[in-house]
């Protein structure tokens, strides 16, 4: 991997878990570092803590406030705020809206943006969180699964379409991820997710690795791989268990 010492980093979400993970390593590599969060108080505290510069508002308008405070250059784009929308087939069109706005159409903006100059200098780097869910799906959450397959997919547009011309695409899959959002699971979260979660850091370092590796998609649970596997080998079957995990879910994880 090409040296970050200098480079100019944007990460959206950064005001905890994840992103403050990932603004906290690229830092720590010698990168100039925008954090952006919703939150201005959160993503001052972490530009501090980590000698960069908070960009706070909408991660969907991040890129021009980032590229002013870079000194107009970004290197790697982290598309790392999401939304954690519960809900099944009923849910409310504004939670379905805004899991689409976020999840996904963020990332639409975010490399609409940085694409031109990205391309004409032949390198640039776009870091999607997307989530297991993405590669799998998550029971009692219809609008965060459906938006994370839709931020993968976009993923894997964005490299088979511009890696030859320098772009490099990595999509993050964790499962549980100590953070507010695997709080905000509920029940299904103690399920799923929260028996094998992990820390913040542990996803940053998977990066990391994959970086190095240049391997696209990135499993900061190992397991994923074959739960994958199993989906793609036989998909009724993987259906059929997952049934039977929403059943369990139902029945109050008995």
């Amino acid at each position: 991997m090409e040296t970050l010492e200098g480079a100019g980093v944007v990460v959206t979400g950064a005001g905890g878990g994840i992103g403050a993970a990932l603004a906290r390593r690229f830092a720590a590599e010698g990168a100039r570092v925008a954090v952006n969060d919703l939150d201005a108080a959160r993503a001052e505290a972490v530009a501090t803590e980590c000698g960069g510069t908070a960009v706070p508002g909408d991660a969907s308008e991040a890129v021009d406030a980032a590229r002013d405070a870079l000194g107009g250059r970004v290197d790697v784009y982290c598309a790392n705020a999401g939304l954690a929308s519960g809900g099944d087939a009923f849910a409310e069109e504004d939670v379905w809206a805004a899991a689409w706005d976020v999840n996904v159409m963020a990332h639409v903006r975010a490399s609409r943006a940085l694409l031109p100059e990205w391309l004409e200098r032949g390198s640039g780097r776009f870091v999607s969180t997307v989530s297991a869910a993405g590669l799998l799906t998550m029971i009692g959450a219809a609008p965060y699964s459906v938006t994370k397959h839709g931020a993968l997919a976009y993923a894997e547009w964005l490299q088979l379409t511009y890696a030859h011309r320098g772009l490099k695409v990595h999509a993050v899959c964790p499962q549980g991820v100590r953070t507010d959002m695997l709080a905000a699971t509920g029940t299904a979260g103690d399920l799923v997710l929260k028996p094998t979660a992990i820390e913040p850091e542990d996803v940053a370092d998977a990066l990391f690795l994959a970086m190095a590796e240049d391997r696209f998609l990135v499993l900061p649970h190992p397991e994923v791989a074959g739960y994958y596997r199993a989906r793609a080998a036989d998909n009724g079957r993987w259906l059929a268990g997952m049934n039977h995990l929403q059943q369990k879910w139902e029945q109050g994880g008995a």
